[in-house]
């Protein structure tokens, strides 16, 4: 007989106790540690459920390497992101902020790949499936292999899947799946985890590919423990301002490829639109004539982008001045600012400074000193910048930055 087993689980890191304690003591977070009653089975019942025999241990020169071809999924940025196409049998988590378009992209990618590589099964647990047959109207994403269940058990869902044999299935969201055999409620760190391994297992053990949706908290974490992160094969982050046009999807965990590209996406009235040209998009609010504002060329991946970095000095009222920074390292513009006043003379001790990239964009190249320190500049003096100048060049407190521009026709 199964027997239970009462455990205190952190819900910000995954930590157990066998007693409350204020304090959780791996990630340090107050009040966040809650009771959960799991099942715990006996080793048969467990075997059964892995339903898994037990391989002995092989040479590794004696294990033959099977040659996977990645599947496009008709969208490009998003093959791009993952680094050149879905590797079969892999788990994508994919992130993002509440009316993001996660579910909007998913449900693209679903009717693409069920349209040219076969079934696809499309769990919901927070909709009934004629909202999403609504949405994927409105999509233009219909396709008669693409399959609707409505469902929040993990085992319901591993009996479809063991039905259809799907070659994609897609989890929205992985917070509203529940396990049986775990008395806590949906979305705790128990939950959370333990339907995300035996996704897991399915995947590898069936070549099945699952894309898994993920909320994002309010620290901009995706909700659960940072195991769930660990145990997938990829980590996608879809983000952008929702009530802005263009969408942003970058990688942060990647065994397939490279976490350095981006794709970029303009949401339309028909879903998700890719965006040909980056530049342009990021450009194309920029004023012509304004002080503030330079433009720099960076590499995000295999694509060079043209960012606008935007400046604002202005005379402060505080005994210490503020210091924004959206999109730049902190301590680097601070580093910029002071390289400015012992070389250029700006004095800026007395000046709140607010550095922002324009279009969402977070940008870790060293070359975009320069455009940082000339948009101070510009906001300083109120010249603008010339609108055709683009700039790239790392600064160092030693010495001066060995600046490369590039004029170009508006």
């Amino acid at each position: 007989m199964p027997r239970t087993s009462t455990r205190f689980v952190c819900q910000k890191c995954g930590y157990e106790s066998i007693k409350w304690l204020g304090k959780c003591p791996d990630c340090a977070s107050w009040n966040s540690l809650t009771e959960e009653i799991q099942v715990v089975r006996p080793p048969a019942a467990a075997a059964r459920v892995l339903g898994a025999e037990i391989a002995a241990p092989r040479a590794i020169t004696d294990i033959d390497i099977e040659e996977h071809q990645r599947i496009p999924s008709g969208i490009g940025e998003f093959d791009r992101v993952l680094g050149g196409g879905i590797v079969p049998g892999s788990l994508v988590l994919i992130g993002g902020d509440p009316g993001i378009g996660k579910s909007t992209l998913m449900a693209q990618i679903a009717s693409k790949v069920s349209s040219k590589f076969g079934r696809t099964l499309y769990v919901t647990g927070e909709e009934s499936v004629q909202q999403v047959k609504m949405r994927s109207e409105r999509l233009g994403a219909l396709s008669p292999e693409l399959m609707l269940a409505a469902e929040t058990e993990i085992d319901v869902v591993e009996a479809h899947i063991a039905s259809l044999k799907p070659r994609f299935v897609v989890i929205d969201s992985i917070q509203t799946m529940h396990d049986s055999g775990i008395a806590s409620a949906s979305a705790t760190v128990s939950q959370v985890r333990t339907c995300t391994s035996r996704l897991m297992r399915l995947a590898k053990s069936t070549h099945t590919t699952v894309f898994i949706v993920g909320h994002v908290t309010k620290e901009g974490t995706i909700a659960g423990p940072r195991v769930l992160e660990h145990i997938v094969d990829t980590v996608l982050y879809f983000e952008g301002d929702r009530f802005q046009a263009h969408r942003i999807l970058r990688a942060v965990k990647n065994r397939f490829g490279s976490t350095d590209e981006l794709g970029i996406f303009e949401m339309g009235e028909t879903g998700l639109i890719e965006v040909a040209n980056a530049s342009e998009l990021l450009l194309q609010e920029r004023p012509s004539h304004g002080p503030g504002s330079a433009v720099v060329a960076v590499i995000e991946g295999s694509r060079p982008l043209l960012v606008e970095i935007q400046a604002l000095v202005a005379h402060s009222y505080l005994t210490s001045p503020r210091r924004m920074t959206t999109g730049v390292d902190h301590n680097r513009t601070a580093m910029i600012l002071a390289v400015l006043e012992k070389r250029a003379g700006l004095r800026m001790a007395d000046k709140d400074v607010y550095v922002n990239v324009a279009g969402g964009l977070k940008l870790v190249e060293p070359a975009v000193d320069l455009g940082i320190a000339l948009a101070l500049a510009s906001s300083y003096r109120d010249q603008p910048v010339d609108p055709t100048l683009i700039v790239a060049g790392e600064v160092g407190p030693p010495a001066k930055s060995a600046p490369c521009s590039r004029r170009t026709s508006a």
